[in-house]
């Protein structure tokens, strides 16, 4: 054996830091979670965000429990590297009002999600430059997003970070900055047929994704998560039953939804999402 080969056994690999994650209990997250503990073995710190109003929130952390005591059970490694979860309220949050004058004005230009803002408030108060936000192929910010990041490996990890100037794209800098896309290329269609070759499947199964489950915990069919995952071709997750409500909706009622909502904000009968 010669010197350098001896050094670099005696060194041993460098220890990468924890990778912090967005954890939903949600499908691209939750895979996303199980490439990084059972593909590359890295100390997951995940994180959530709390908020009171929304009725699948305890959903949702049922789904975390249930995948975190799943894996511990089939891969006890991962005992030691799922850090606990730690929670944050979104009402807690200090609104930052530059954050906020670039969701509105973004707002003008595309239409992304109402969470973006907040999770950059949540960035900035507690100081976060780095965290992992699994925005896939399909997700409606990935086309705001496309010109302006860039993939980037780190520690052995692949992610897309903003890579434009902020000058060049002030208001989706000023939102996005603090994040890692470890998706941004990869479509729902994509995770669910790398889940089954690695035999992760039941695990992507204890997933959530309703907004505004029914009173029997089935998920409604019309909430903007239920309509994507079928959109993006994962509709056999919902019951037939929620399938039907979905084809119903979608048919009679969404093209009404947005005029209605934006006439009720406007006489004030409707509070604005936040």
């Amino acid at each position: 054996m010669n010197e350098r080969n001896r050094d670099a056994i005696a060194d041993g690999p460098a220890v990468s830091p924890p990778v912090r994650l967005l954890w939903t209990g949600g499908w691209d997250s939750t895979f996303q979670l199980l490439r990084l503990l059972l593909e590359h073995h890295a100390t997951v710190v995940p994180y959530y965000l709390l908020r009171d109003r929304r009725s699948s929130t305890a959903h949702e952390l049922a789904a975390m429990e249930r995948i975190r005591e799943a894996l511990g059970e089939r891969h006890p490694s991962t005992r030691a590297l799922l850090m606990p979860t730690r929670f944050r309220d979104v009402a807690a949050l200090d609104r930052d009002m530059d954050i906020a004058g670039a969701y509105t004005r973004t707002m003008q230009r595309t239409f992304i999600g109402r969470q973006y803002e907040w999770l950059a408030w949540f960035c900035t108060q507690e100081g976060i430059d780095e965290i992992q936000l699994c925005i896939h192929r399909d997700d409606k910010a990935h086309a705001a997003l496309e010109p302006f990041v860039a993939e980037r490996w780190h520690a052995g990890i692949r992610a897309h970070r903003f890579a434009a100037p902020a000058g060049d794209a002030e208001d989706l800098h000023a939102l996005f900055r603090h994040f890692a896309f470890p998706l941004f290329e990869v479509s729902k269609q994509e995770m669910a047929s790398e889940a089954q070759a690695r035999g992760w499947r039941d695990f992507m199964e204890m997933t959530w994704f309703c907004h505004n489950p029914l009173y029997d915990g089935r998920p409604c069919g019309c909430c903007n998560p239920c309509l994507y995952t079928i959109e993006e071709g994962l509709g056999h997750r919902l019951p037939r039953s929620s399938r039907v409500r979905s084809a119903v909706f979608r048919t009679c009622l969404l093209p009404f939804k947005a005029p209605i909502v934006a006439g009720l904000e406007t006489l004030g009968l409707r509070a604005k999402e936040s």
